[in-house]
């Protein structure tokens, strides 16, 4: 595999660097270096959303049919890596990269006209209604209940864990249509226009790391019409599937761990050593960061295969189970390493100072009052859209015929 940039793809680098020049300003810079969760600054997410879609750069996986950029899989992964480099604040992306590619596929014309546009325009921003209590990994158990009421569906339960609903104002949603036969057999798919429908009800769950990223969803008799649903009647699961595929495997990992393990060296050539010199000379933590770094790359070829595979619109398949499993836990050991590195500073006692604005000084440098966030709200990041041993069995049947 030839790793080196065409002219081209050169050509396209310094492009993009030139419009993260031009429009990333200081104040999105940094609600990007202080996000301490998986989204945690939405607003600035959602302005640097529309600054991208003024540009026509907002759904870069997308193709130029449905108002996406049309680039190749080289082309998308350069402007992840240079985006994360330049510190932009992470879009809330369950529009662009989850149910986005699940309306292109299974919606009806209609569906797509009135939701596609406004998805890349970030108009209206998506939440994720998979998870329930008692069915997480086992999401065919959940037991939220649509029944149709003439051209509506009345849905009632409770989801949970549903990241960005105080912040969101459309859900994507998996009901329960039916009880006959297996619990895959009675499942549908379905949006629902606005959080605020009569009925529904939003409770805050804080984090570890004190963010309110997660919450729980309550569903009293709300409506929403049965011209909603996606796919067939009773076959959400097919859908559902699909779209895991994309929550999984649709977006790389690698842009990210390489800035992370760049702010871990820095911080290593910095501090102290348990004995003599600097930590980045301490030959037991130069190794593991080594390893770590080995980690990255070799993830990086499994991201190259996924992405070249979405270029040709083909869906990432089984593989994406091996990019969740591989970029969760490299992710997971690369907070260890940030946290090991800074000592007593990774210490969350300033949260006031992640606050965006906030310029007074205080006792922890910047790199550490993100790095125990991070380290706490990632430990869920081998359990969030499906656990690393439920991927691993994914593996084992689909990969391996086990």
């Amino acid at each position: 595999m030839d790793l080196a940039l065409s002219a081209e793809d050169q050509s396209f680098r310094d492009e993009v660097r030139g419009f993260l020049d031009e429009h990333l300003t200081e104040d999105l810079r940094e609600a990007g270096r202080k996000t301490g969760g998986v989204f945690a600054d939405f607003e600035a997410g959602r302005r640097w959303h529309r600054v991208l879609a003024k540009k026509g750069w907002s759904a870069a996986n997308w193709p130029k049919e449905y108002g996406g950029t049309g680039w190749n899989a080289t082309q998308r992964y350069i402007f992840s890596r240079e985006c994360t480099a330049a510190d932009a604040p992470r879009i809330f992306s369950m529009g662009l990269r989850m149910v986005g590619p699940v309306i292109m596929k299974f919606g009806t014309p209609e569906q797509k006209a009135k939701y596609l546009p406004r998805i890349v325009a970030g108009d209206i921003v998506f939440c994720q209604g998979y998870s329930e209590p008692g069915s997480g990994s086992d999401l065919a158990s959940l037991k939220t209940r649509a029944v149709q009421d003439g051209d509506d569906y009345v849905i009632n339960g409770t989801k949970i864990w549903t990241t960005g609903a105080h912040v969101a104002d459309h859900m994507f949603c998996l009901v329960r249509t039916s009880t006959e036969g297996k619990p895959q057999d009675g499942i549908s798919f379905v949006l629902i226009d606005s959080m605020k429908t009569p009925g529904l009800s939003v409770a805050p769950i804080l984090t570890l790391a004190g963010d309110h990223e997660v919450n729980q969803v309550f569903f009293d008799n709300v409506r929403t019409p049965v011209a909603n649903r996606i796919g067939p009647e009773n076959a959400g699961w097919t859908v559902a599937k699909y779209l895991l595929e994309f929550e999984r495997g649709g977006e790389a990992y690698t842009p990210n761990l390489y800035a992370r393990i760049e702010d871990v060296r820095r911080i290593a050539k910095e501090e102290a050593a348990d004995g003599s010199g600097r930590l980045i000379e301490e030959r037991g933590f130069a190794e593991r960061l080594a390893e770590t770094e080995m980690e990255i790359q070799a993830l990086e070829m499994i991201e190259m295969q996924v992405l070249s595979d979405l270029s040709k619109g083909r869906n990432p398949g089984a593989i994406s189970s091996a990019m969740k499993i591989r970029g969760s836990e490299t992710l997971q050991r690369l907070d260890h390493l940030g946290v090991e590195a800074l000592a007593w500073y990774a210490a969350p006692f300033e949260p006031e100072a992640r606050l965006l604005g906030h310029n007074e000084p205080t006792v922890t440098p910047e790199a550490g009052l993100t790095a125990m966030p991070l380290y706490l709200n990632n430990r869920a990041s081998t359990i969030y859209a499906g656990s690393n041993e439920i991927q691993r069995n994914i593996i084992a049947k689909a990969v391996l015929g086990l």
